[in-house]
């Protein structure tokens, strides 16, 4: 089978990126014929001044893009087209172009951006559905997108503009949620439900399962306010042992959050910064238990599949596809969403029983290994892939 994988890179390398990578990788492994089509959104700082006032415009139809992948599938005359990401320089427009080539498409949802301009579903530190009950100009209201209420109002056209197209049902085949979770948000922001399958994230390569556990609590990813590292320091703040947390990664918050370790004499926190991925590997096995503290729903964090991959439990805020992911008592823990009390609680539980921790960090291996193995996962996108490329788009 051919598939032309379509993503627009970020500036900053994410789960998406690795995802994207992963897939292609494991296609070419099982004799598929991969070729790529990518822009990156580094391009904007090659734009001339008045190039980027007219960079709207391209938001919602790049000709550029509609006319280079159109060219291409023209040449490569693929099965199916793989759609990741069109944010910010490919734009929706290569929709048209395949359906004017006529090659059938997947789109995974990475994030919620198609409701919601603001791609979380989040606002403030807490969870937001404006967008999908009143409409996508309430994130225009509260500038969503970057604290801008010009560039949001951006986004949120470009999605009307499409969806008054009917792009999103007309000019897409299939859909791929990473959780049943997700999958009800975009039926709610309405997406047909015939057209979107559940296929989680995995792993590429297996890090293998820890030899033994460690005492140390973890954090790894970016330290913004959506993932809820506030709720992660009151938290210890509150704790009546001195339990070690290292938190790995890096963001807007973290000098406001080494700060505030100083200021509250936190001494059994440690920032560690980005790691490399064998270091991160190396990390989540030597810890107790992975903490997402997140306060928005999740997609699927690629960090909770790499600790299940290393058979590293997970603590998890009871949120999203969090709670689907992780099993309550079996897995991990769950606490309430920004409940500092009870994380705190659940921290101190899990701390006094390294025994139940170690169990479940088995569990965790096992999901890994039954649901979100590189293999598992290429059975279950061929399947996707299969039926797409037997579509044919309608009059």
């Amino acid at each position: 089978m051919k598939i032309v994988v379509v993503h627009n890179t970020y500036q900053q390398r994410g789960g998406e990126d690795e995802v994207v990578a992963a897939e292609s990788a494991i296609l070419e492994r099982n004799g598929h014929k991969v070729v790529r089509y990518s822009r990156n959104n580094d391009e904007i700082s090659s734009l001339s001044r008045s190039q980027q006032l007219l960079l709207v415009r391209d938001f919602i139809h790049s000709e550029k893009s509609k006319r280079e992948l159109f060219a291409l599938l023209q040449t490569e005359k693929p099965d199916v087209v793989h759609i990741h990401n069109t944010f910010i320089m490919i734009s929706p427009s290569v929709y048209e172009a395949c359906r004017d080539a006529g090659i059938p498409v997947v789109q995974t949802l990475h994030n919620y951006r198609l409701i919601c301009p603001g791609w979380s579903l989040s606002r403030d530190g807490h969870v937001c559905e404006e967008c999908i009950d009143d409409g996508l100009w309430q994130s225009v209201r509260h500038g969503c997108y970057r604290d801008s209420r010009l560039m949001t109002a951006a986004v949120a056209l470009m999605l009307q503009v499409h969806r008054t197209k009917g792009t999103w049902k007309r000019s897409v085949h299939s859909y791929v949620a990473l959780t049943n979770f997700a999958r009800e948000k975009f039926i709610q922001g309405g997406l047909p439900p015939s057209a979107i399958h559940v296929k989680p994230n995995f792993l590429g390569s297996d890090p293998g399962e820890r030899i033994a556990s460690g005492r140390a609590f973890l954090f790894v990813g970016r330290l913004s306010a959506e993932k809820g590292v506030h709720t992660l320091l009151d938290a210890w703040q509150q704790l009546s042992h001195s339990i070690p947390l290292v938190i790995v990664g890096d963001g807007p918050l973290r000098r406001p959050l080494e700060t505030a370790v100083r200021v509250k004499g936190l001494s059994n926190i440690t920032f560690t910064g980005w790691l490399s991925k064998p270091d991160v590997y190396a990390t989540i096995k030597n810890g107790a238990a992975l903490i997402i503290p997140s306060v928005c729903y999740e997609g699927f964090p690629m960090t909770l599949v790499e600790a299940f991959a290393c058979g590293t439990p997970v603590i998890g805020s009871s949120l999203g596809g969090i709670q689907e992911i992780v099993t309550n008592g079996r897995n991990g823990l769950h606490f309430a969403a920004g409940d500092a009390n009870d994380l705190a609680d659940k921290v101190e539980w899990a701390w006094a029983r390294p025994a139940v921790l170690e169990t479940m960090g088995h569990a965790s291996r096992q999901d890994f290994e039954q649901l979100y193995s590189a293999e598992t996962n290429y059975k279950r996108l061929l399947q996707i892939y299969e039926k797409t490329a037997s579509c044919a788009f309608a009059n």
